[in-house]
């Protein structure tokens, strides 16, 4: 017994050290997107004991094939390391390569196809950051921008609302918000932003062209000086009662009737 508990023990300790030197996805549409697009990055999984279902399969013959370690932990484990519902199956990996807003802009000059990008003022929600990310993905919008200040970071959470869509889809976090929107301009990006007060509907502006999408935070909305760097402002037209949409669903209504322009 005695031999028993300290495997037990070392056991956690390299798990607690395992999870202390390497980022969480989790979720099975999460890490199976981060398994097909950046392999190399992961350093372990960790599955829940005892499941053996054929989703869970999928991701096992996954890891195989690229020579991913493999290992399995009561769920008391997995509830510890992630912050959300692991659906049995955490991926220990390494930080992403973070695309810098000067890759940004080298990305934009090589484009074939007039840009698209998603810019969020402030979104402070997890849930929301990956609710957008995922309907920009969907959308196909080239990337997502937003500030490093005062803003939620592409973490756990989002990476596993965004069901594997924050595992392809550039994100770009910003110092200066307001700088950034100025350079975008100046590389032709028409900046429309979603506010309540607008005199437009979205369905009164043309969402063609090079664009870049900015809505505000929860409540808030935009701050003022990302407003005044905007080129147009437009409404949601409401017919109900309440008087304004979840930030996450705004933007794929917004977004959603840009594809229908640009198709």
């Amino acid at each position: 017994m005695q031999n028993l508990h300290k495997t037990r023990a070392q056991e956690q300790i390299e798990q607690e050290i395992l999870v202390q030197n390497t980022n969480i996805v989790f979720g099975l549409h999460a890490v199976k997107a981060l398994l097909n697009s950046a392999p190399k990055r992961v350093k372990q999984l960790q599955l829940l004991k005892g499941r053996q279902d054929k989703s869970l399969q999928g991701i096992v013959a996954l890891a195989e094939m690229y020579g991913v370690p493999i290992g399995y932990a009561d769920r008391r484990i997995l509830d510890d390391a992630a912050d959300g519902n692991h659906q049995g199956v955490i991926a220990h990996c390494s930080a992403p390569e973070s695309l810098r807003e000067e890759d940004l802009y080298t990305m934009l000059d090589k484009l074939d196809e007039p840009p698209f990008l998603l810019i969020l003022d402030g979104v402070t929600d997890p849930h929301n950051l990956g609710a957008c990310i995922r309907s920009a993905e969907a959308a196909g919008v080239h990337a997502v921008v937003a500030p490093k200040d005062k803003a939620v970071g592409l973490n756990a959470t989002a990476r596993k609302v965004a069901c594997g869509a924050a595992e392809v889809l550039p994100f770009v976090a910003v110092t200066n918000l307001a700088r950034c929107l100025k350079k975008l301009q100046e590389k032709g990006v028409w900046l429309v932003g979603a506010a309540g007060e607008a005199e437009q509907s979205i369905y009164q502006v043309d969402l063609k062209g090079p664009l870049g999408l900015v809505m505000g935070a929860e409540g808030a909305g935009m701050r003022r000086l990302t407003r005044e760097h905007c080129d147009n402002l437009i409404n949601i037209p409401m017919a109900g009662t309440v008087s304004s949409l979840n930030v996450s669903v705004a933007s794929g209504v917004c977004l959603f009737e840009a594809v229908r322009q640009r198709s």
